[in-house]
């Protein structure tokens, strides 16, 4: 796969039902998330409307196909966490390892800069068992590639498929700290 030819745009709640399709089976087949069963396209619309409405929500097209996403979302709900999100990454599939999710985070990194978000954290499924059918390792070495180092570990944590699976964070601070800091800035601001 050629990336050079990817489109990458912002997504809307219209592209719910193809995010939805590409995201089902990340639900249905894996422990990257916690998630048992799949949301409704109308949820999922839902989410996809309550994070466009102030961070990035990016999809990579090809030849009109949408073939992966990212976004960002609130870290947590208390103020003085607005300079701080955690992001997500769904590649097709079909699609994986051919560079699509670096393309995406470093353009949702670009745009969380000129926002004026300081950390960028990754929240990352771990299995004890190196044979595990549904999770792998490959998340944490991509983030690590990325500048993304672990900040914390949350052990067994979640529960899928019969297993129990633990947490990592890995973080990343792509702004200087300022003591007077102007507020972060919405991305409609700033696309």
């Amino acid at each position: 796969m050629n990336i050079k030819t990817m489109n990458i745009r912002f997504a809307t709640a219209d592209d719910a039902e193809k995010l939805l399709e590409i995201y089902a089976y990340y639900v249905e087949n894996t422990a990257i998330t916690f998630e048992w069963t799949v949301p409704t396209v109308e949820e999922f619309r839902k989410r996809i409307e309550k994070v466009t409405s102030f961070y990035p929500y990016l999809v990579a097209e090809k030849n009109g196909k949408i073939i992966g996403y990212t976004y960002a979302s609130r870290f947590r709900e208390r103020k003085a966490y607005d300079w701080c999100v955690e992001t997500s990454i769904y590649i097709s599939k079909d699609h994986r390892h051919a560079g699509l999710g670096s393309l995406l985070l470093n353009e949702l990194e670009r745009l969380l800069k000129l926002q004026g978000i300081t950390n960028i954290n990754a929240s990352i499924t771990t299995s004890s068992d190196p044979s595990d059918p549904y999770v792998t390792d490959a998340s944490q070495r991509f983030h690590a590639k990325h500048g993304y180092h672990l900040v914390a570990r949350f052990t067994n944590c979640g529960y899928k498929f019969q297993r129990w699976y633990s947490m990592v964070f890995m973080e990343k601070v792509i702004n200087e700290y300022g003591v007077k800091n102007e507020g972060v800035k919405n991305v409609k601001e700033i696309a």
